[in-house]
């Protein structure tokens, strides 16, 4: 490789929309712009192309099509999952115990669109239990049976995580939750398009996901409700999304997450075989060839393409700054949390020590990558930890 490449390897930020998803999105921009609530048949139209789209983004999951709801994103959908079955659900789970409006449980890992918004119920009179996990990032079952109350009227666990890559155990969670009558959200933004998904095998009575995490377009995601979920609207106003969804319908958005979705799912099996090749490749060279390297996540219970790896006597931010002036995009972590000072708090929930956590990596991959542009990437990291470690005074001291 000559002269100063362009590499990508920030997939769990967000990902490069496809030209196929741009060409099936463009005609609902000038030709058929229509609003789909309107009576007249250029407008019922596009009325009939979002009733496919759900019904594309039905299949990926083994749902209904009356069970997708449009949003304009993963975080908006894991907004409405909680709080909707907060307020629905939270008085008929409520007791003299507790004095709350109800009772949720979560884990330490969860992207902050959960955790925050958890908070928020928190100061709203709810109850919130946030699960330990190992230190492979792996929801502790025996600590969440141990957590269910009579008053627990929900559970939410990503299905992946964001930052590690862990996959969580779902099926089992699902069955918990499941014969506790309780009802199940899966943060799924990182998983959705990655693995394979069936909510009705899984229990999954809620799921979030996101268009641009999948070469789909920014803005755009849905959010699964399980017929019998009886949930209210997050955003009030008009009828659409069978009155649980204000708001005209962003259809050019809408066909290039469902044309995403639909491309995503078909190529998953030679798409995903290709990025594990490419993630153990790198895993493994710079676990044998960068000393004081460590892997974040479980080894092979993680996301196809997601590496995050600690370089002990490295801060982070210097790293990816020198990656970026090698041409390399990276990230020390959520998209969401950049320039952020504290250290992530998914490594410290996995018991990372602070100075260890500061010093982590994200890579995430994508099907363009390259086995070419894997050792390109060791080879800087090599030449860029051993240049920093020289300037710390830590490391010195550690040597001697």
């Amino acid at each position: 490789m000559t002269g100063k490449p362009f590499i990508y390897l920030d997939h769990a930020a967000t990902t490069a929309t496809r030209p196929e998803v741009v060409e099936a999105m463009l005609p609902y921009f000038s030709e058929n712009f229509g609003n789909p609530s309107s009576v007249y048949s250029f407008s019922q139209k596009n009325r009939a192309v979002l009733s496919e789209c759900r019904e594309k983004i039905a299949r990926c999951l083994n749902a209904s099509s009356n069970e997708i709801y449009f949003t304009a994103g993963g975080s908006e959908s894991d907004n409405w999952a909680l709080k909707a079955a907060a307020l629905k659900y939270g008085n008929q789970g409520a007791n003299a115990v507790s004095k709350k409006s109800g009772h949720i449980i979560t884990t330490k890992i969860e992207h902050h669109a959960i955790l925050h918004t958890a908070s928020y119920l928190e100061q709203s009179g709810y109850d919130v239990t946030y699960i330990d996990v190992d230190e492979n990032g792996i929801i502790k079952l025996d600590e969440l049976k141990k957590a269910i109350r009579e008053d627990t009227i929900l559970i939410s666990v990503m299905f992946a995580n964001n930052e590690i890559g862990t996959i969580e155990p779902i099926k089992e969670i699902g069955e918990i939750a499941r014969e506790h009558d309780i009802i199940f959200h899966t943060d799924a933004v990182q998983a959705f398009g990655q693995i394979p998904i069936d909510v009705n095998e899984y229990n999954i009575d809620m799921l979030s996901a996101s268009g641009h995490k999948l070469n789909g377009p920014k803005g755009t995601g849905f959010l699964y409700i399980r017929t019998g979920v009886n949930i209210g609207s997050f955003i009030h106003g008009g009828a659409q999304e069978r009155g649980r969804r204000a708001g005209t319908e962003n259809v050019p958005g809408i066909v290039g997450l469902a044309k995403a979705c639909e491309i995503a799912f078909s190529t998953m099996k030679e798409r995903t075989e290709k990025e594990i090749i490419l993630r153990d490749h790198l895993i493994d060279r710079i676990l044998y060839e960068v000393p004081y390297a460590r892997l974040n996540g479980h080894r092979t219970k993680r996301l196809p393409n997601n590496v995050n790896i600690s370089f002990q006597f490295v801060q982070g931010e210097s790293m990816l700054i020198m990656l970026d002036m090698a041409g390399i995009c990276a990230s020390s972590g959520s998209a969401c949390t950049s320039g952020s000072i504290d250290p992530s708090h998914v490594l410290m929930a996995i018991g990372l020590p602070e100075d260890i956590a500061h010093g982590s990596l994200r890579m995430t991959l994508g099907d363009e990558n390259t086995l070419e542009e894997m050792d390109y990437v060791v080879e800087k990291i090599k030449e860029n930890v051993g240049r920093l470690r020289s300037m710390s005074p830590q490391f010195e001291d550690f040597i001697k």
